[in-house]
């Protein structure tokens, strides 16, 4: 998604996840559902038994990876439609915009599945730091290792 225009994600219908996924549903967000993923998409997902697929977030001009956050089809429906990052909470079982709560907003450049259309690639525009600790990115603070050398 390459628009300038973004429309304000509250406008969205809340609802379940999409009746043909057995993803998790939002009780938290009552209401009519919201149009379904485009089947297309639906049927190349590899999702995991909880019903979600693992998206990492990447700055899109410099590659930098900034998190990991977990959709299901009602949340990548949302990411795909509004040009901001939804996810499913995992820990409050219930869906998330990226910045709606902390400032810090991701705005998508665009969203791509991996070979096994198991994993979500979104390009984003970061604004403010992505990691919920405050950092710019959640990989920063706990390097395990560097690159090992070419002569080891």
């Amino acid at each position: 998604m390459t628009s300038s225009h973004v429309t304000d994600p509250r406008s969205a219908a809340p609802g379940p996840a999409s009746p043909a996924t057995p993803g998790p549903a939002s009780p938290a967000a009552p209401g009519p559902a919201s149009p379904a993923l485009d089947p297309a998409i639906a049927a190349r997902l590899k999702r995991g038994a909880d019903g979600l697929v693992p998206a990492i977030a990447q700055q899109y001009d410099t590659g930098e990876v900034l998190m990991l956050g977990w959709m299901d089809d009602e949340a990548l429906h949302r990411t795909l439609t509004t040009g901001r990052c939804t996810y499913w909470s995992r820990s409050r079982q219930e869906y998330w915009v990226k910045g709606d709560t902390s400032g810090h907003f991701q705005y998508v450049k665009s969203v791509a599945l991996d070979c096994d259309a198991d994993t979500v690639l979104v390009k984003v525009d970061q604004v403010g730091a992505a990691c919920h600790t405050g950092a710019r990115t959640c990989f920063d603070a706990d390097v395990l290792a560097g690159a090992p050398s070419a002569d080891q």
